[in-house]
């Protein structure tokens, strides 16, 4: 295969935008629902909470009793005991906390502290009122989402179906161990997939091509075998299962990605073998794929924050550079040396990375910077 054409990055996630969307809405239960994106509004069917209750454990007393009471003037209050999330009874409006009342065997409790309406007390409708919403379509669900719906009496949700990705890693007869399947598998899964199967395929375009003709997919990422050398036959392979819409690509590290799809019109994604340059390729391309399948944002999963580079960041102009970057101070980042020579390191070591779009030669020292953050990524956009 000749060596790659090379996109801009800009086209090629173009060509992914207009290629990918949503996939189809499904009921699934909402205890397995985290971590998916909504497909449906929902309104509250009834007040949440539906009565008054307790916020923690206590005694249930009428407020308005408790005036006046001190340690040195106890009161005797009508024995009512709470539980948290318990409703209030009735001719109650506060809650005692237990370390506040002392009970009695002849059915009281020593009031030692006056206590306001209210306290102590989630009032009826005060989290939701009856058809309030509670949570918008296309929302990613998280925990507190998960309880708040349930507390509204759901058990079920209606959520974008959970892409289903088939991993296809490409290996010669002499190759070492793989570490861009378990890579790609666990970023899969950060980005709200599941993986149909993770498949060691020959490197050849009959090897490949047949790995591409799986039915159960909604995505195939196809990792190595993406260059112009001799053993390199993904892209041949894809040309003849399918489509081969973009093979090569303004980015560094990654610029041997490809994109297309299969005669089913799976959408296929090309990584490099190299593994930093299969981490970004994924990033940038595969991972957008993945993410606006699964309903979510497509754009990078990272927190950023501008920071300013301590120095001169260099980069060609005609590729968009990825660069590693470690911070140096609390606004301060530090380039470290490329990717494409220390590899994954870069990303172990260093804090973030810096997109040097490809019109750029670079950024002088003391430039503001937007540096995508390791730590603290996101779930989703």
């Amino acid at each position: 295969m000749p060596a790659p054409q090379r996109l801009s990055l800009d086209a090629a996630i173009s060509w992914i935008d207009c290629a990918t969307s949503s996939l189809d809405a499904e009921r699934t239960p909402l205890v397995s629902a985290c971590s998916q994106v909504l497909a449906e509004t929902v309104h509250s069917a009834r007040a949440i909470p539906r009565t008054d209750q307790a916020t923690l454990d206590g005694f249930a007393v009428a407020a308005s009793e408790t005036i006046g009471a001190s340690s040195y003037n106890p009161l005797m209050l009508p024995l009512r005991t709470v539980c948290t999330g318990d409703a209030i009874p009735a001719g109650t409006d506060a809650v005692i906390p237990t370390d506040l009342g002392q009970p009695r065997p002849s059915g009281v409790v020593e009031c030692v502290e006056a206590i306001a309406p209210g306290e102590n007390v989630e009032s009826q409708g005060s989290v939701a009122a009856l058809g309030a919403m509670l949570t918008s379509a296309g929302t990613l669900l998280s925990p507190t989402h998960i309880g708040l719906l349930n507390s509204a009496g759901l058990t079920s949700v209606m959520v974008v179906r959970q892409p289903r990705v088939q991993i296809i890693v490409t290996r010669t007869s002499n190759a070492t161990t793989d570490s861009n399947g378990p890579m790609c598998s666990a970023l899969v899964r950060r980005d709200g997939a599941g993986i149909v199967d993770i498949h060691t395929a020959e490197r050849s375009r009959r090897g490949i091509g047949n790995a591409l003709e799986t039915e159960d997919a909604d995505v195939a990422l196809v990792v190595g075998g993406s260059g112009p050398g001799t053993n390199d036959h993904a892209a041949a392979a894809l040309a003849e299962a399918g489509t081969l819409a973009i093979h090569g690509v303004a980015l560094r590290p990654g610029e041997t990605a490809g994109l297309g799809h299969t005669r089913g019109g799976v959408p296929v994604v090309l990584l490099p073998g190299s593994p930093a340059a299969c981490f970004f390729g994924y990033e940038m391309l595969a991972g957008r794929v993945i993410r606006r399948l699964a309903g979510r944002d497509g754009a990078l999963p990272y927190r950023t924050r501008i920071m300013r580079t301590v120095r001169k960041m260099v980069s060609a102009i005609g590729m968009t550079e990825i660069c590693p970057v470690r911070r140096a101070a609390p606004d301060t980042v530090e380039p470290l040396p490329p990717f494409t020579e220390i590899g994954l390191m870069g990303a172990v070591n260093g804090d973030g990375f810096v997109i040097v779009p490809e019109g750029s030669e670079g950024y002088p020292q003391g430039a503001p910077v937007t540096v995508y953050l390791f730590e603290g990524s996101i779930t989703g956009g």
